[in-house]
């Protein structure tokens, strides 16, 4: 690791969010608030107000869907681009954001995770960005603070070597409007880390032609889909140069799409993804002092999904709990269907039970934990399952 001095500051999630904005050097903002986001932006105008930012331009729009049509536009025109939003403002997005994929514009988006209405809720809930799951974005899940000011910064830097954008997302409240501390790059290590972007095209070179957006007939159609999902599988490995380059330069590694925390020798882990991965990692500590033989995998990278580094995990245990606080109504928690579809025709045969937690901001606890494992346990002594989806905080 390079040695450097960090930058400390007790910042919370959004604010992480808007310094890393900062840091990249983002050159337009486009965004409109909506709660828990509004802040990232707000503190991006204050940025400007205090002259602290310079040729950062934020354009002020009537929607989520303006918001991402001006990012598209200010992208296609090489700028380095980032906007924020959540929930109801993701979804009204929708359209847009297979634009922005299929243009191949590599736009940096923070997303904190707010529960669908109706009915309203602010809290935490992981279906708003995992209903865009096929919108050729790709999706960072931070666990804290911390990983939500690196994440923007390494996703820049994905997102600008292949081509394609790509979202940080935080919990509501959880993380977004909780305080901190976290550790903050020099501005000088930055501009080293992630120099300016370079654009595939310069649309403001008049003397050449541009069509941007063009019809496609059928006979063409098909390949563009097939860049765009070869961009995305060479995305695994760049997303693993480029979290081992911020660990040697910054000494927090993030090398791995999934994360493995005392995995070894258990005879079960739970599996998750953001803020409730810290809740599971305190839990895994109390429950091997109490004898329990468990571990977790936090996975990092929805989007391109970590299906190579799973398998390397699964065979090596007897079960995977995985813990969704997402729904896809009519099947079952979205990560444990992508979990289960990567094991599939592998020689990974882990026994696998869903459970359904902390929808609409429940409260997901050690305790939570705890009780997920007796059930785990009581199942690998029989080898089978009594249910494959358990909507668990029912049982309050």
């Amino acid at each position: 690791m390079a040695e450097y001095k960090p930058i400390r500051k007790v910042v919370s999630g959004n604010y992480a969010a808007a310094y890393a904005a900062k840091h990249a050097r983002v050159q337009v903002v486009a965004a409109y608030p909506i709660t828990p986001q509004t802040s990232i932006i707000e503190k991006i105008a204050e940025f400007i107000a205090n002259g602290e930012v310079e040729n950062l331009q934020y354009v002020p729009v009537e929607s989520e869907h303006s918001a991402m049509a001006a990012c598209i536009g200010a992208s296609a025109a090489g700028a380095r681009v980032f906007t924020a939003t959540a929930a109801q403002g993701l979804a009204l997005m929708h359209e847009m954001l297979h634009w922005a994929s299929g243009a191949r514009l590599p736009i940096v988006m923070v997303n904190a995770n707010r529960a669908l209405a109706p009915p309203w809720s602010v809290w935490d809930e992981q279906t708003d960005s995992l209903a865009q799951r096929d919108t050729g974005w790709m999706q960072f899940y931070a666990e804290n603070n911390q990983e939500v000011y690196d994440g923007v910064l390494m996703a820049f830097k994905v997102a600008e070597t292949v081509n394609l954008p790509a979202m940080v997302i935080e919990s509501a409240f959880i993380l977004s409007h909780t305080y901190d501390v976290v550790e903050m790059i020099p501005q000088e290590l930055v501009d080293e880390f992630l120099p300016p972007r370079e654009p595939l095209y310069d649309l403001t070179d008049f003397e050449k032609s541009f069509s941007v957006g063009a019809l496609a007939t059928p006979a063409d159609y098909y390949e563009f889909r097939y860049k765009e999902q070869k961009a995305m599988e060479e995305a695994k490995e760049v997303i693993r140069e480029v979290g081992k380059e911020f660990g040697e330069r910054f000494g927090r590694d993030y090398s791995g799409m999934i994360e493995p925390y005392r995995v070894e020798d258990a005879d079960f882990v739970f599996m998750g993804m953001g803020s409730l991965m810290g809740t599971v990692k305190q839990a895994v500590d109390i429950l091997r002092d109490e004898g329990y033989r468990v571990g977790a995998l936090k996975v990092r990278w929805f989007r391109p999904f970590p299906k190579e580094e799973l398998y390397e995990f699964a065979k090596e245990v007897g079960g995977i709990a995985v813990i969704d606080r997402n729904y896809s109504f009519g099947m079952e928690g979205i990560l444990f269907t992508e979990a289960k579809g990567a094991l599939y025709n592998t020689g990974a045969r882990p026994l696998m039970k869903d459970y359904i937690v902390g929808l609409g901001g429940r409260d997901f606890t050690v305790n939570d934990v705890r009780k997920i494992a007796e059930n785990m346990k009581t199942i690998m002594g029989k080898g089978e399952l009594d249910v494959e989806v358990d909507w668990y905080h029912l049982k309050r």
